[in-house]
């Protein structure tokens, strides 16, 4: 078993968004979401990355929408879900 290492970013409006995944035949073993964004609770990109991690990589970006879809108490301003899934396609286009 080979772990691969992806990472993409993407320049939002205002601040720009880093995802790091560790996968393992095509499943998420970890992953991290950093960047200068700013987001409200700032626990939000800890719980969303653990709801990423265990799930296929093509489960990625509909697990992101769904993810925000629930969360009404998000305050993201000049970021929206798009930017994130955005990032996490330029993750998953690059192997490293």
């Amino acid at each position: 078993m080979v772990m691969k290492h992806h990472m993409g970013e993407h320049k939002a409006k205002k601040g720009l968004i880093r995802v790091e995944i560790d996968e393992e035949e095509g499943v998420v073993r970890d992953i991290k979401i950093t960047g200068d964004f700013f987001i409200h609770p700032e626990s939000t990109i800890e719980e969303l990355e653990n709801s990423l991690k265990n799930h296929t990589l093509e489960e990625l970006e509909h697990l992101v929408e769904d993810f925000f879809a629930l969360r009404m108490d998000v305050e993201m301003p000049y970021v929206n879900v798009e930017d994130f899934k955005i990032a996490l396609k330029n993750a998953l286009r690059e192997e490293g």
